[in-house]
């Protein structure tokens, strides 16, 4: 049974500055909330271990390091048996940054990071199509992200 997390607004405060920047100082979120800088330290202790906090993590600039084209992939398999093998093969792929199991028309629906679209190209056909299962893709090419944000709290 799933036990409902209490978050009280101290919590949504420290949760708030942290989501929109991880390096913000826990002394500074203390000293806006009114508590001690241990007091937060026990507090990011109690969500972790609820496992609302999943961790903290540096995020990169993908085109910064020239990866300037987005893409989602449709991968629709031969027969459901074939996922876990697929999914071991596109876990070989540093390129996929994303992949889901899902329903509807694809068995798997992927994210890639590509310099270009001669890169995607190539990926999809000498990488991809490849694998043993994957019948055929589905390609979509983002042209922009107008949305990245986390869920709100």
């Amino acid at each position: 049974m799933v036990r409902k997390l209490k978050i009280d607004g101290i919590d949504k405060i420290i949760i708030k500055r942290l989501v929109n920047d991880a390096r913000t100082p826990i002394l500074s979120i203390a000293r806006e909330v009114g508590i001690s800088g241990a007091a937060i330290h026990q507090r990011l202790r109690k969500l972790e271990e609820s496992d609302l906090i999943e961790g903290y993590k540096m995020v990169l600039n993908p085109k910064a390091l020239g990866y300037t084209t987005t893409a989602f992939v449709g991968v629709f398999l031969d027969s459901a048996s074939l996922y876990s093998s697929a999914i071991k093969r596109l876990k070989e792929i540093p390129e996929i940054v994303e992949s889901h199991y899902t329903t509807g028309n694809y068995a798997i629906f992927i994210k890639i990071l590509c310099k270009n679209n001669e890169d995607l190209m190539h990926l999809l056909n000498k990488d991809i199509q490849t694998i043993k299962g994957v019948s055929r893709t589905e390609t979509f090419i983002s042209l922009d992200q107008q949305i990245d944000r986390q869920i709100k709290i």
